[in-house]
């Protein structure tokens, strides 16, 4: 696919919450990434309002650890710290095949969707690593990425079989995405087989509520900046 990236992603860290562990004020991480956090991820490398990133299929290279930490985070209500337990994915990394397509509910960003120049750009910005900080599911956890070709090398569960993850969160839909007016988050259940998971696509989730009310926020080519004029500025930057 000619608007597609292949990368490695990996991280001493990770910590995709399961939602149901943080009422108590714990965290404990799901066994492998949402669908939510790959493609926050993805955005992190490259992303405009024009776009929609899609991630179509994830492997797992290494061994699935967990690993328990005590905390201090802040309570904010009584202005002191508190005591909890994270449960933290250890040593993680995964091969990610994702891609991008035009955003057609942003019928006001139609001047800035030029395939050719925003691969380009996507591809330039994975060779370095990201334009922007990658994390694999909060803060603390630094994530790394670099190109790679889907499928290459030999990993931890190769010739596993399969493994059911139950139930767990998809991801989120926003109204610029799906031409709505609310927030809503998607569930589905996760199937590995031999180390890869091939993700449904959002609107092929059956699992869907809603979350509240939301708004589009609007964009114009007054406070956004073009691809034509962001391809020609890296390359300037590159002949310097």
């Amino acid at each position: 696919m000619r608007n597609s990236i292949s990368f490695r992603l990996y991280g001493n860290y990770a910590l995709f919450t399961d939602p149901l562990t943080k009422m108590g004020g714990e965290k404990y991480s799901y066994h492998i990434p949402t669908y939510q956090a790959l493609k926050g991820i993805v955005e992190s490398i490259y992303w405009k309002p024009t776009l929609l990133m899609v991630v179509d299929k994830i492997r797992v290279m290494k061994p699935i650890k967990m690993e328990s930490k005590g905390v201090r985070p802040i309570e904010y209500g009584r202005g002191k710290n508190t005591l909890a337990h994270y449960t933290y994915l250890q040593d993680v990394e995964y091969q990610v095949q994702a891609h991008f397509e035009f955003n057609f509910h942003r019928s006001d960003l139609a001047f800035d969707r030029n395939e050719h120049k925003h691969h380009n750009i996507l591809k330039r910005a994975l060779n370095v690593g990201g334009r922007r900080d990658i994390f694999l599911g909060t803060r603390e956890c630094q994530g790394y990425v670099e190109p790679c070709e889907f499928g290459e090398g030999t990993g931890y569960y190769d010739d596993y079989g399969d493994i059911h993850f139950g139930t767990m969160v998809h991801g989120l839909n926003y109204p610029d995405e799906t031409g709505g007016h609310h927030l809503e988050v998607r569930l589905w259940n996760p199937l590995m087989t031999n180390g890869y998971i091939q993700f449904i696509r959002p609107e092929e989730c059956q699992l869907v509520r809603q979350v509240k009310e939301m708004d589009v926020k609007p964009f114009d080519q007054d406070h956004l900046e073009s691809v034509d004029e962001l391809f020609t500025q890296i390359k300037g930057e590159m002949r310097s």
